[in-house]
């Protein structure tokens, strides 16, 4: 099946972001603030996957997203096994975080089907994550603030489907991070990393890059930019004790020393 998302045109993502990123706007204002006529911006606000899915209006027809553009991400922790602040994160032991992953994994119709050793993997990003943010902490970055979640799950149409094992997003950036308990960098696991970013180009709007992330828990000093399959896109890939660069590369807290 086509993956209709990644032909969506930038009429579609504008009227998206103004609603996701606003308190209430009627179609008139949709129209106004894009310069389009209202018959345009009516038929994607009653035929696009994303206002039907993700969007809705009430009585006085206001639009409003159920996911919104701004921080904190209202909305965003009903679709995701664990949601909250950094500092909330690094609050909780293991055994509490991995309770509240599964209850909430449970709510979002996360399959929990552990024979294939899901639980493990939950556990390994879990010490990935908390190593990263050490790591940050040493170096002097500010992170308290910002967002982190495990196991997105946005599955509402037949056209609409986001899967990330652990978002962190930061002012300006949010790096989705694919993990797998593996040592070598495998074409499929590469595509699947990057699957999922034009649709949340989309979901966090245009004042956000999405960057894409292979992290392999079962290999070491490992760093580097690989070429995506039949592109000429690369995916960085790192192993969990090499993220930190990753995070540096972006955000560049190491400049100059």
């Amino acid at each position: 099946m086509e993956d209709k998302l990644l032909v969506m045109d930038i009429i579609e993502r504008d009227i998206y972001a103004l609603i996701a990123s606003g308190d209430g706007i009627k179609a008139r204002e949709i129209a106004k603030k894009l310069n389009k006529d209202r018959s345009t911006v009516n038929h994607y606000l009653y035929n696009s996957p994303y206002m039907k899915d993700l969007c809705y209006r009430n009585e006085n027809y206001e639009w409003y997203g159920l996911i919104r553009q701004s921080r904190p991400h209202v909305g965003l922790g009903d679709y995701s096994g664990y949601y909250g602040t950094v500092a909330e994160f690094l609050e909780l032991i293991e055994d509490e975080w991995f309770q509240m992953l599964t209850e909430g994994c449970r709510k979002i119709g996360r399959n929990l089907n552990d024979t294939r050793g899901l639980f493990h993997s939950f556990r390994d990003s879990y010490e990935v994550m908390k190593n990263l943010f050490a790591d940050l902490s040493d170096a002097d970055v500010k992170f308290d603030d910002w967002e982190i979640l495990f196991e997105l799950r946005i599955k509402k149409s037949r056209y609409i489907r986001i899967y990330a094992d652990v978002l962190v997003i930061t002012e300006n950036y949010v790096f989705s991070l694919e993990f797998k308990m593996n040592d070598k960098i495998l074409e499929e696991e590469m595509s699947q990393a990057a699957k999922y970013s034009p649709y949340l180009e989309v979901l966090f709007g245009p004042q956000y890059e999405v960057i894409p992330v292979l992290v392999l828990t079962k290999a070491e000093d490992l760093y580097q930019y690989a070429e995506l399959p039949g592109t000429t896109a690369e995916l960085p890939v790192c192993s969990g004790d090499m993220l930190f660069n990753i995070f540096d590369e972006y955000l560049e807290f190491l400049e100059g020393e």
